[in-house]
């Protein structure tokens, strides 16, 4: 952690939605005039999507039915957590880029799927934004969840993130019921060992919970919406949140625990405004303190 240089990491699985918490990020950054590195987890995957095909077959050849991008063999955790500890030492570190798709990778000039070569971030960021699958990973060898200054977990119940993964790959990658249901199956000993640990590290957790019926995430039609839903915001130390405050600005939210508040899944967006923007306020507020000691 650092006064100088903050670190932000939102964590979830494929699926859970934190490039909607993003997009909050963003607007609350654009109103407070806060300039951040961007990192997706994406771009510390250790292959290719070419390449990552390729290795998968050669696992499913050797008897491994559970190669996946959630676990430490496919993902590049030493150099994410070297970039963390990077940045909150000196502001400093190095970055790529993972494309997408054909937009993405058009200006670069490359294949959809492929990495951007590393190089420096930004100078003269105020804070380091992450946004991924591994914030908040431990495991023997790295422990990425002790740098981050504010660590944020996004987690659908599971049903519901499931039936977000299979809309989002069959309505926008183009992949069968069956080809989802199969990567859903592979990832579930990563998704328990290194993806549902982690929410144990995070400082806030949004988790949407249905109020439909999504008993059967298969053959689901379309994603419930955010009227058909409420979200359960856990605190880990809810020492200074004012949540009589959050309760008389969001209509219809109640606290269900001493740490956590459940409001409206339409009204997420409005309560991670309430509850990050001071969060926000603090970091600059001290980072400007720490610059000038200096």
């Amino acid at each position: 952690m650092s006064e100088r240089h903050p670190i932000i990491a939102i964590t979830g699985s494929s699926g859970a939605g934190t490039t909607s918490v993003t997009r909050t990020f963003e607007d609350i950054f654009r109103r407070e005039r806060v300039t951040a590195a961007v990192i997706e987890g994406d771009s510390f995957h250790r292959y290719d999507r070419k390449e990552m095909k390729l290795r998968q077959a050669e696992a499913e050849r050797a008897g491994n039915h559970n190669f996946s991008h959630f676990g430490p063999e496919n993902n590049l955790f030493a150099e994410l957590e070297q970039l963390f500890h990077s940045y909150a030492e000196s502001g400093t570190g190095k970055h790529r880029k993972y494309l997408h798709n054909a937009d993405e990778a058009a200006p670069y000039k490359q294949e959809p799927g492929t990495f951007t070569p590393w190089e420096a971030l930004p100078a003269e960021t105020d804070l380091l934004f992450y946004e991924g699958l591994h914030g908040a990973v431990v495991t023997p060898e790295a422990n990425i969840a002790r740098h981050p200054d504010l660590l944020i977990g996004v987690v659908p119940v599971i049903n519901l993130e499931w039936i977000q993964k299979l809309w989002r790959d069959k309505k926008q990658r183009g992949y069968s019921t069956e080809a989802v249901t199969d990567t859903i199956l592979r990832r579930m000993p990563d998704y328990v060992n290194y993806i549902c640990p982690q929410f144990a590290h995070t400082h806030v957790n949004f988790q949407r919970v249905p109020c439909v019926d999504t008993s059967n995430p298969f053959i689901a039609r379309d994603i419930p919406s955010p009227d058909e839903s409420m979200v359960v915001i856990r605190f880990a130390n809810p020492k200074g949140i004012d949540f009589q405050y959050l309760m008389n600005m969001i209509h219809n939210s109640f606290m269900s625990r001493a740490n956590t508040i459940v409001v409206p899944g339409g009204k997420m967006e409005l309560a991670m405004q309430l509850i990050f923007t001071p969060y926000i306020w603090r970091m600059m507020e001290r980072r400007q303190r720490a610059r000038g000691a200096l």
